[in-house]
């Protein structure tokens, strides 16, 4: 009997013992969510409509092609991918001359990238218009006409394909990376015999460089067709109308006529273990891992219970899984930096799922990672997983579920569009959540483990292996040939393992608390419609309730100091201090140990130490909000050290450090951090012989002064909050917590100095796909205040807005300039300006010249009218969507009572307030300070 036919009798043995169906034989399908309308058109496109309502007046607009890299032969190699591109560069009714699919999104407040996107991947290409605002119905007939036209009337003229052709050049040449070469070597065997072998998204650059156009046309007449297409919509919008008009707009795309079939790729089954090593010069990381193929749910089974069934039990033992190996790390001398394993699509491939079990490899260490990734496997296959590891996996999946099931009313649109392009694709179920939630509560109450433990045996077998190794090409790194490395995984088979155990606490969190604190002082309807409350040892608690999410609070708390307190002796202790404080756990729990208690809660506690702050962030169910403030008064109060977990940490940190500087960018980052700070340690890049210079001890030290005054914390809770059920915690959990009062700040002069004046650095070297990554740093110091703040980030906005055009579109040099605008708030207005680009090495000098012209145009003479109006209207729309999100309130309360700046409060006549005059000013104030820094790194 073969694994699959096991599998589906596995499933429906469970189903009918677990009574959740009567008759033998496959289930029906199970029912769609009555919330979506799903519907066809005479000529096969399939639509998919919602009404939701977050965020208020927007909507998402999508076109799903169930079509991809994988339908390309071998000499269109990358035009599923250009195709994508020339989707924004003109159409039926938007020519990209007069009225493009840019100009009318940004004139409607919505931008590049992340309003307006698209992507490609090996089965499916993507189009999306996220969050358009649907207040006006232009809007909504603009926005189905531009998804009409992706649909069957792009342009495709001979003109902007050659300029694409540019543009496609430098993504290629940006995305050309170790990884990206690993792959080019590792597919073609690990894929023999399928077309998944050589059909990376990006495609071939010979094709891309010489197609002939009607290749291309040809190409989108024969796969984008109205049968393979599905239009998404989902929002605050009236579906009945939208029905209609999918209906009105969309009925003149014909049905094809004799349409090419399209066929999923198959992956042939593999008797030996198939064996692929890569190697590759600028790769830092050793990565090892193994697949056990099987097959997947035939489609008949697909949308049934038996998917749902197996879907469930996947989690389960992702879960355990993560569970072990995260076990494992807090040992000394790890077998691994890290490792996952799960049963999932075969890497790529729709048509072959497996087993994988995956590691990040320590330098050298190939033998360990394989001895353990094999054992663990084994382990799992021979006894399975405990009872004591399913009910945690259950509860924190079940829990999972509840939340979403309690938030059903208020998901975002992205929640829903997404799931409706999997099922378009894949034909994932959509039960709706109140049925998913129903399942997973009958699931999680009845299926025994022994099923699960079934499960894996199906799913991990002695045939269809594949073994992938993949690395840095380095002196002093040896990797095994083909043979030795199945040599190491047949001799990791014959490791006799044994049951895993574990051991179980039943503690509580906390077994003896001191007498309550007190409530102090209360003032109601404060800023944003809080409530503050002063406690009896000095803290503040800031308390907002919202209905934004039924099942969330957030927590953020701060007060004044942070590292800028200690000298340059700690400065490395400091660099790590936030990634070692948690090692050990709290009280007397490891870490380990208390990821178990928590099991079943949907909860999150961290500290943190910045420059000149400590705080805590953190987040809860209203269930859930106890343990939240047990946990914050362990962070005070109970620090735990753990040697053992820290050696593992170090020694795994120092692996991944030491090959760091194979990645090309590692010297340029480098670079910018002499050049800007010249070396000066707390600026400096953490290496591997750094850890010589660390003691965990003293961090642990470190970390407790910090903590060991409350008196001027402030904290900030913002979601579904009951006053009744808070008041208590915080007398009991924050008002009991210790005073010093101390009053203390940052101190700036601790923080690096950056350069003064004008300095460049350009400098050659080796890389595997020739490049030039060119960045120009203005700095300087402004007076810090709430305009300013707003004139920084549309300054970064307009200047995307030109970059775009002027160096992407009109030069075809670049995939895309990044550019950022900060304005410190520690020191107050340190202000710092970044353009940053890749390029071809020959148009070097040519595009960093038309960078710092259009830059100098903006200081010279104002920004663009219509830049500055369509930077404006994005800022007002983006605000508008931030005030239904808990993380903006957090946010902003926390800047305003522990910063002093009101980020909120007349936001919009601030805004409207900027003319284009200030934005000039703004820049010219910066760049007539002269500081500026040049970096230019081109393969020679």
């Amino acid at each position: 009997m073969n694994n699959m036919l096991k599998l589906k009798m596995l499933c429906l043995f469970v189903l009918l013992t677990q009574g959740l169906f009567s008759q033998q034989g496959m289930p029906d399908k199970l029912p769609v969510d009555p919330k979506v309308r799903i519907g066809k058109l005479p000529n096969g496109m399939t639509y998919y409509i919602r009404h939701n309502e977050l965020p208020k007046e927007r909507a998402d607009f999508y076109i799903v092609q169930n079509v991809g890299s994988m339908q390309e032969e071998d000499n269109q190699r990358g035009l599923a991918h250009f195709l994508e591109h020339m989707a924004f560069n003109g159409s039926k009714n938007f020519p990209k001359e007069t009225r493009s699919i840019d100009d009318f999104t940004e004139s409607i407040g919505m931008r590049m990238g992340e309003n307006l996107n698209a992507y490609t991947s090996f089965d499916e290409t993507v189009y999306m218009l996220s969050n358009v605002p649907v207040n006006v119905q232009s809007n909504i007939d603009s926005c189905l006409l531009v998804l009409h036209d992706w649909s069957a009337f792009l342009t495709l003229a001979d003109s902007m394909i050659d300029k694409e052709r540019g543009v496609i050049r430098e993504e290629w040449r940006t995305r050309s990376d170790a990884q990206m070469r690993l792959w080019e070597q590792q597919l073609p065997k690990m894929y023999p015999g399928s077309r998944y072998a050589n059909r990376l998204p990006i495609g071939s650059i010979d094709v891309i460089n010489n197609f002939k156009y009607d290749e291309l046309r040809a190409y989108y007449k024969k796969w984008y067709r109205p049968d393979l297409q599905g239009i998404i919509i989902v929002g605050d919008i009236d579906v009945d109308k939208i029905e209609e008009l999918i209906k009105t707009t969309f009925s003149d795309i014909p049905a094809p006529v004799n349409p090419a079939p399209r066929e999923l790729a198959t992956v042939p089954d593999n008797k030996e273990p198939l064996i692929s090593i890569a190697k590759d010069k600028e790769s830092p990381n050793t990565i090892l891992s193994i697949y056990y193929k099987h097959n997947v749910l035939p489609d008949e089974a697909k949308g049934t219970m038996i998917d749902y069934l197996s879907n469930f039990m996947r989690q389960i033992i992702s879960h355990v899984m993560s569970e072990r190996f995260t076990e494992m790390l807090q040992k000394a001398d790890p077998p691994f930096i890290a490792a996952y394993a799960g049963d999932e699509e075969f890497m790529i491939a729709r048509t072959k799922d497996a087993w994988v079990s995956a590691a990040l490899v320590k330098p050298n260490g190939i033998d360990q990672a394989m001895n353990a990734l094999v054992t663990e496997t084994n382990r799992l296959k021979q006894f399975g997983i405990t009872e004591a590891e399913y009910d945690r996996a259950k509860s924190n999946i079940l829990m999972s579920m509840e939340s979403l099931y309690k938030d059903r009313d208020n998901q975002k649109n992205n929640s829903f569009t997404e799931e409706y392009v999997r099922n378009f694709t894949t034909k994932e179920t959509i039960p709706g959540i109140e049925m998913e939630y129903q399942l997973t509560q009958q699931l999680t109450s009845s299926l025994p483990v022994l099923y699960i433990n079934q499960f894996i045996q199906n799913v991990i077998g002695k045939e269809n292996i594949v073994i992938s190794l993949m690395g840095p090409d380095k002196e002093g790194i040896t990797f095994p040939t083909e043979a030795e490395l199945l040599d190491k995984f047949v001799q990791a088979q014959s490791i006799v393992v044994e049951a895993a155990k574990e051991e179980v606490t039943g503690e509580p969190l906390i077994a003896a608390l001191p007498q309550p604190g007190k409530i102090t002082d209360v003032k109601e309807n404060q800023l944003y419609g809080s409530t503050v409350y002063t406690l009896s040892n000095g803290i503040k608690v800031i308390v907002k309730e919202t209905e934004f999410k039924k099942d969330e609070i957030l927590m953020r708390a701060s007060s004044k100091g942070g590292s800028t307190l200690f000298s340059d002796n700690d400065a490395y202790n400091m660099k790590i201090i936030n990634q070692v404080i948690d090692l050990g756990g709290l009280s007397d729990f490891s870490a380990t140990t208390l990821s178990k208690m928590l099991a079943g809660k949907n909860i999150s506690c961290n500290a943190m130490i910045g420059d000149d702050f400590e705080g805590m962030t953190g987040s809860s169910t209203p269930k859930d909000m106890r343990t939240l403030f047990e946990l914050i008064y362990l962070y005070f109060t109970a620090p735990r050290s753990d040697d053992e977990a820290y050696a593992s940490f170090s020694d795994r940190m120092k692996g991944q450090l030491e090959n760091l500087k194979l990645n090309p960018m590692i010297a340029f980052n480098d670079t910018i951090i002499k050049a800007i700070y010249d070396n000066q340690i707390r600026a400096k890049r953490l290496e591997a012989e750094d850890f010589q210079k660390i003691s965990y001890a003293r961090i642990i030290e470190l970390y407790k002064n910090r903590f060991a005054d409350a008196s001027d914390f402030i904290f900030s809770f913002v979601g579904n909050i009951e006053k009744d059920s808070i008041i208590p915690l915080m007398e009991q959990y924050l008002a009991t917590l210790p005073s010093l009062n101390r009053i203390e700040q940052g101190d700036a002069n601790r923080l690096p100095v950056q350069r003064k004046g004008a300095y460049s650095s350009d400098f050659s070297r080796q890389m595997e796909t020739p490049k030039a990554s060119i960045i120009n740093i203005y700095t300087g110091q402004l007076d810090y205040s709430v305009d300013m703040a707003i004139k920084s980030s549309m300054l970064k906005q307009i200047l995307d807005l030109v970059y775009m055009e002027k160096v992407r579109e009109n030069e075809s040099g670049t995939y895309g300039v990044r550019t950022s605008v900060d304005m410190s708030v520690f020191p107050a207005g340190k202000t710092t300006l970044q353009i940053y680009f890749d390029t071809d090495p020959t148009l070097k000098d040519k595009l960093t010249a038309i960078i710092k012209d259009e830059l100098m145009n903006i200081a010279n003479n104002g920004p663009r009218e219509e830049d500055f109006i369509k930077t404006r209207d994005n800022m007002l729309k983006s605000h508008e969507e931030a005030l239904q999100e808990n993380a903006y309130w957090l946010n902003a309360l926390d800047t305003y009572n522990f910063r002093g700046y009101d980020r909120v409060t007349d936001y919009k006549s601030r805004l409207e307030s900027i003319t284009p005059a200030m934005i000039q000013d703004f820049l010219k104030q910066l760049i007539n300070q002269g500081n500026l820094v040049e970096v230019s790194m081109a393969s020679n």
